[in-house]
């Protein structure tokens, strides 16, 4: 005679508590699929200075303030996602110029330095040596803190340079 056994799924010893994407995975459901994203910061020569790694679908703004936290600089360059009014106050709090677009849909149109803007570039650089380096864009590790800790490794090596 056969052994009937019942599989009713994982015991719950074995059950996650939650999402995958939440918490120290930082994986999430974005336009692109499922991803994270990563958010830098350089000096003026593009060399990388801090990075935060969150999951897909979350926005890039609030990512900034804890960049910026414990830096000192003249001028702060960032794209349209960063043009919040926090960021400014906070940039203005330190004494640095903003050059920072305004967005379309801003009632108070800012002027902004296009030619500080275009050293911009410096930073997609940076993000554009980190792909050369296949784990850095494929993203192989499931745990955040081991794809962050890749990603200052390969920040070393572009320092080394």
């Amino acid at each position: 005679m056969g052994d009937a056994r019942q599989h009713r799924g994982a015991g719950p010893r074995l059950r996650r508590r939650g999402k995958k994407s939440e918490g120290e995975q930082a994986l999430g459901r974005s336009r692109g699929g499922f991803s994270s994203k990563l958010h830098g910061l350089a000096d003026g020569l593009g060399n990388p200075l801090a990075f935060r790694l969150t999951a897909g679908q979350q926005g890039d703004a609030p990512q900034a303030l804890p960049l910026l936290d414990r830096l000192a600089a003249n001028a702060v360059l960032a794209d349209k996602a960063y043009d919040t009014d926090a960021i400014l106050r906070a940039v203005a709090a330190e004494g640095a110029l903003a050059v920072i677009p305004p967005r379309a849909t801003r009632l108070d149109q800012r002027a902004t330095d296009w030619q500080l803007y275009q050293q911009r570039h410096k930073i997609e650089n940076l993000f554009g040596f980190m792909k050369h380096y296949r784990r850095v864009f494929a993203r192989f590790e499931k745990l955040a803190r081991r794809y962050l800790a890749f990603v200052h490794l390969v920040a070393a090596c572009i320092l080394l340079r």
